[in-house]
C-alpha cells in the first residue's frame, strides 16, 4: 500500500470515529510504528488531523471557518495544478466561461493562457489579476462587482445581478468542501448566492476540487452533487468518493499528481 493510501484509510478512520491510535494502525496497516507516525506528521501537516499523545484526532473545522487566499494558495500545490491541467483541456477557443473565486480556479486561470479568443467573467480578484496578463490579444475579461470576501471573492448584490444577465458556455467552479447530501459546499452564504448565480449563467458546470475537500463541509449549498456535469478531483480521493462522485456527477476526472512514490514515502 502506497502512503497516499495509508493516509487515506487513516483520514477516513479518524473521521469515522473521530479519533485514531498508532497501535491500532500499526495492525491494520500491517507497518511498522515509525511508518505510521510519519502518516500522521503529513496529515497533521495539512490541517486535516490533529496529533495525540498515542495517535491524532479528527479536525473539523466550523462550518463557516473561511481561510484567507494566501493561506490556502500554500496548500495542495501539486494536486491543484494537475487539476487545473486536466480541467484546462475542457476550455475550447472562441467560448464565454465562468471561473469562481478560489485558489484551484486561480491555478486553472493560469493554464489558460494558450488557448485564444476566450470572453472569461469572474467574480475573484486574483483570476482577473492572471488573466489581465494573458498573451492572448483576443481575450476578454469581465470582473463582476461586490463586496470583497477574506478569499478574495466578489459578492453580493451587485455580483447577483450582472451574472443572472449572462450566459456562458461553461462554468468553472471551486469549492470549500464536498460530501454526499450536502454538496458542494462554502463557509460564506454571501458567496454562496454569488456562487448559485453564476451556476444558473452556464449550460456546464465544471467542479474542481482536491481530495482533502471530500467530507469537509460549509455553512450553505452552492450546488448538489448531481449538477455537475464533470468533477475534476486528484488520485489521492478515498475510494468511497470516487464511487460516490462517479455514480452522482455526470463525469468524473481524476488528475495524476506529479509527487512519486518515492516523495510521498519521505
Amino acid at each position: 500500500m502506497l502512503a497516499r493510501q495509508r493516509q487515506a484509510v487513516i483520514l477516513e478512520e479518524a473521521r469515522r470515529t473521530g479519533a485514531v491510535r498508532v497501535s491500532d494502525l500499526v495492525t491494520r496497516l500491517g507497518v511498522s510504528d515509525m511508518t505510521v507516525r510519519r502518516d500522521l506528521d503529513v496529515l497533521a501537516g495539512r490541517g486535516l488531523v490533529e496529533k495525540v499523545y498515542g495517535g491524532a484526532t479528527s479536525v473539523v473545522g466550523k462550518s463557516t471557518d473561511e481561510p484567507g487566499f494566501e493561506a490556502k494558495s500554500v496548500r495542495q500545490r501539486a494536486q491543484k495544478e494537475a487539476i487545473a491541467e486536466l480541467a484546462a483541456t475542457l476550455v475550447r477557443p472562441g467560448t464565454a466561461i465562468g471561473i469562481s473565486a478560489g485558489t484551484t480556479t486561480w491555478t486553472l486561470a493560469r493554464a489558460l493562457d494558450a488557448i485564444p479568443g476566450l470572453t472569461i467573467v469572474t467574480n475573484s480578484i486574483q483570476v482577473a489579476d492572471v488573466l489581465r496578463g494573458s498573451t492572448q490579444p483576443d481575450r476578454t475579461v469581465v470582473l463582476t462587482g461586490g463586496v470583497r470576501t477574506p478569499s478574495d471573492a466578489l459578492v453580493g448584490p451587485v455580483a447577483v445581478h450582472s451574472l443572472r444577465s449572462l450566459h456562458l458556455d461553461a462554468v468553472f467552479l471551486g469549492v470549500h468542501g464536498m460530501a454526499d447530501g450536502p454538496g458542494f459546499t462554502t463557509p460564506n452564504l454571501t458567496e454562496s448566492e454569488t456562487d448559485r448565480a453564476l451556476v444558473e449563467a452556464g449550460r456546464k458546470l465544471v467542479v474542481l476540487a482536491d481530495h482533502t475537500k471530500w467530507g469537509t463541509v460549509g455553512i450553505s449549498t452552492i450546488a448538489d452533487l448531481d449538477e455537475a456535469d464533470v468533477v475534476v478531483t486528484d488520485d489521492g480521493i478515498p475510494d468511497d468518493a470516487k464511487e460516490i462522485l462517479a455514480e452522482r456527477a455526470g463525469e468524473l476526472m481524476i488528475a495524476e499528481t506529479a509527487e512519486t512514490d518515492e516523495a510521498r514515502e519521505a
